[in-house]
């Protein structure tokens, strides 16, 4: 090869992206080379549930592990992070997939039972308030304004309630179901306390309903993860949420740089200690952590620092069980936490 030709595939080398590189050495590894656990691909079912948040990140993890595992199943549900912590604790899942914190309550149980988990934070999301793509009237809400038609006993029914000037017309409410993470982090974040929602509005586990009931109604209005926003953004209009420093819209750099608040989180997997004795299980959630960065990003949510990775990594190697969010109220990988009231540092130095 000549010079001038060397140092062109040099720099389209260098041009590809990270991550894929990353992905693609690990895909190579894991085919070319016997693993820790034997010479023969491994066999055997990956169960995961939970959070419809989390979903779209650990249904491309499985679509990735299974062309490298193809005699793996992995089976990905969506019961909302309540729901998938209740199959999870009754062992039934190995893997829980969830947008808030295990509560104090499953954790309990977890430890009344003897069960063993270690929790692994995967990407951060921006909790995303969007309107039809007609609405022409709004362009931002305040936290105190989403609290006013949220609230229990709320007594907003049009448009009008909220601000002079808006239409008279009926507002129409979407929202996860009370199993979802997402409405437990949304009603704590803005009702003030965890399921504290008005009941009169449109529920729904899946955020493709929720995404399809709000592109079909001109006077809906609906919160779910970014993802469910970014894959249908030109069919959507996403509302910028004053925190009290101005209106700020998600996007992948204000979700990364804290500045969307308080609607800004980390999502999760959850993994049962005693699963990752079994080798497709430790093959799978080694994988998943070597890939979230990338698939995160390419599903629509924001990857987690490298440093954060590593050290879900070294959790995982060094069988770390417990919960940061219940037994620590200071710190988790140096994400600031208090359990009663999740937030996200402005630094990300993680």
């Amino acid at each position: 090869m000549s010079d001038p030709s060397l140092k062109l595939f040099v720099k389209v080398v260098r041009m590809i992206h990270l991550f894929h590189i990353k992905s693609l050495l690990i895909a190579l590894v894991m085919l070319a080379l016997p693993s820790a656990f034997g010479a023969e691909r491994l066999r055997g079912t990956v169960s995961l549930d939970g959070s419809s948040t989390v979903y779209p990140v650990s249904e491309a993890v499985a679509e990735e592990f299974n062309a490298v595992q193809p005699r793996v199943r992995v089976t990905v549900g969506v019961s909302g992070t309540g729901g998938g912590f209740k199959k999870f604790l009754a062992g039934e899942t190995d893997i829980n997939d969830a947008s808030r914190p295990i509560k104090p309550s499953e954790f309990e149980i977890a430890q009344s039972s003897g069960q063993e988990f270690i929790e692994l934070p995967v990407a951060f999301d921006g909790l995303s308030v969007v309107v039809n793509r007609n609405n022409n009237w709004v362009d931002h809400l305040t936290v105190a304004e989403l609290q006013k038609i949220w609230q229990p006993g709320s007594n907003v029914e049009n448009w009008s309630d909220i601000r002079t000037g808006w239409p008279e017309e009926p507002i129409r409410l979407y929202g996860p179901g009370t199993d979802s993470g997402t409405f437990d982090y949304f009603t704590e974040t803005i009702n003030g306390e965890s399921g504290a929602s008005r009941p009169d509005y449109t529920a729904n586990e899946d955020d493709n309903a929720l995404v399809r009931g709000i592109i079909g109604d001109e006077f809906a209005m609906g919160y779910f993860g970014y993802a469910y926003y970014a894959a249908n953004s030109e069919r959507l209009k996403l509302v910028a949420i004053d925190g009290g420093d101005g209106p700020v819209s998600p996007t992948p750099e204000t979700i990364n740089n804290g500045s969307y608040s308080p609607l800004s989180r980390p999502i999760f997997i959850y993994v049962r200690k005693e699963a990752l004795d079994r080798p497709e299980v430790r093959v799978f959630t080694d994988f998943y952590i070597d890939n979230a960065g990338w698939l995160a990003l390419e599903v629509g949510y924001i990857p987690l620092p490298d440093i954060a990775y590593e050290r879900a990594k070294e959790r995982i190697a060094n069988g770390d069980s417990g919960s940061s969010y219940i037994e620590s109220h200071e710190k988790a990988d140096n994400i600031p936490v208090s359990y009663t009231h999740l937030t996200l540092p402005t630094n990300r130095e993680v």
